[in-house]
């Protein structure tokens, strides 16, 4: 068995169930830290996910930011195959990224700093390092994602 992610007649990808399962769960997490609706809306009788474009255009600016602000290991290594996955299935869905604005230095507090006894405070990396990182993950992982 699979899952359609369909934006109006456009299927964005068909993961076996426990994938879809495992990534809608994913989902729920980031919509609760950012305190937004994802743009998927799973629809189990008809097992099909429908895609909002312009709720996941928010919500992939907003997780962008967060991913782009914070600095430490754990997190990043938690959230971003999450994050390439989003990545893949926003770029199929025609929403456009601002990687100029999202690349540059974060603006305001940083969140959910690493510091180390050794090295200090660790900074989030170089704006074009981070988004060739992230654009890469999410260009190998499309790969997989089948339509």
């Amino acid at each position: 068995m699979s899952q359609y992610y369909v934006m109006d007649d456009q299927t964005l990808w068909n993961p076996s169930n426990g994938a879809s399962r495992l990534f809608l769960r994913q989902v729920e997490v980031f919509e609760a830290e950012l305190e937004l609706p994802s743009g998927f809306l799973p629809l189990p009788l008809r097992d099909e996910c429908a895609v909002d474009k312009a709720a996941l255009a928010t919500f992939v600016d907003a997780l962008l930011t967060r991913h782009r602000a914070t600095s430490h290991g754990v997190l990043l290594a938690l959230s971003e195959g999450f994050v390439a996955a989003v990545l893949v299935l926003a770029d199929r869905a025609g929403v456009d990224v601002d990687w100029a604005r999202l690349s540059a230095s974060p603006d305001g507090p940083r969140r959910d700093i690493q510091v180390s006894a050794g090295t200090g405070m660790s900074a989030p990396a170089q704006g074009d390092a981070w988004m060739a990182g992230l654009r890469d993950r999410a260009r190998e992982l499309g790969r997989h994602m089948t339509l």
